[in-house]
């Protein structure tokens, strides 16, 4: 059995109707990998929240429905849509906190924006009612099918990662970040300008894109370095 077989790796799920679940993608690249996802529900009690904390090597921040703007100071606006109270709360926390410890981290698509928003940014309520000349963004097609380019930027982390300047991606979201969390840099954006990754300058692993790899990473390379980067960097933290 792997050395790396006890790393426990969280993954943040959606919360529905007093049940939480996740896309089977994301354990299946996790598990591939050789580590342990762990499905994080909706704790509400500190002390769980706490005591989960200490038992995780990596936190990935997963997909799901829109970020309730008081945490950024806003009034929701008509583009708004659904958001679940409690996941919100969690993943505020737990993305301090790991960003305190220094926790690898990854968020992906929602994920990048909670990240994004824990650390101090904001982002766009809805793009298409805040933004003008915006690509199609919720994309009406498979999941393994990448829609439009975006550009990664030379000097970062997901570049090296990528080792492209250019690629194709998934898209599934009306949000987006708006402002940068201070300590973090844009590594990629869409034609339309549109972030689609960031990461810190600061931490050792905290990435996050807007796309979503884990519905990439067999048809993929590009994608399925992003978690191989994550996963080495969990790895060399456990």
């Amino acid at each position: 059995m792997s050395s790396n077989s006890h790393l426990l790796v969280g993954l943040t799920c959606r919360e529905e109707n007093d049940k939480n679940r996740i896309s089977l993608n994301y354990t299946k690249v996790i598990e591939k990998l050789g580590l342990v996802p762990i499905l994080i529900p909706s704790l509400s009690s500190m002390d769980a929240k706490k005591g989960l904390l200490k038992h995780l090597s990596g936190l990935i921040l997963t997909g799901g429905v829109d970020v309730d703007p008081v945490y950024f100071g806003e009034e929701p606006l008509l583009g708004q849509g659904e958001i679940e109270p409690l996941r919100d709360k969690l993943e505020i926390f737990l993305t301090r906190k790991a960003l305190d410890k220094n926790l690898p981290l990854l968020g992906i698509c929602r994920g990048m924006q909670v990240l994004n928003i824990a650390a101090g940014g904001d982002i766009y309520q809805d793009i298409y009612s805040q933004l003008d000349n915006t690509l199609k963004h919720e994309q009406i097609a498979p999941g393994r099918h990448p829609t439009h380019g975006i550009d990664i930027q030379e000097d970062t982390k997901l570049y090296q990662i990528t080792g492209k300047k250019n690629i194709r991606v998934n898209s599934f979201h009306h949000q987006a970040i708006r402002n940068i969390a201070p300590g973090f840099v844009e590594s990629a954006k869409s034609p339309d300008g549109i972030v689609e990754g960031m990461e810190s300058t600061m931490h050792s692993f905290a990435l996050a894109v807007q796309w979503h790899p884990e519905l990439l990473w067999e048809v993929q390379v590009e994608s399925n370095n992003v978690f191989n980067a994550f996963v080495e960097a969990v790895k060399l933290n456990g």
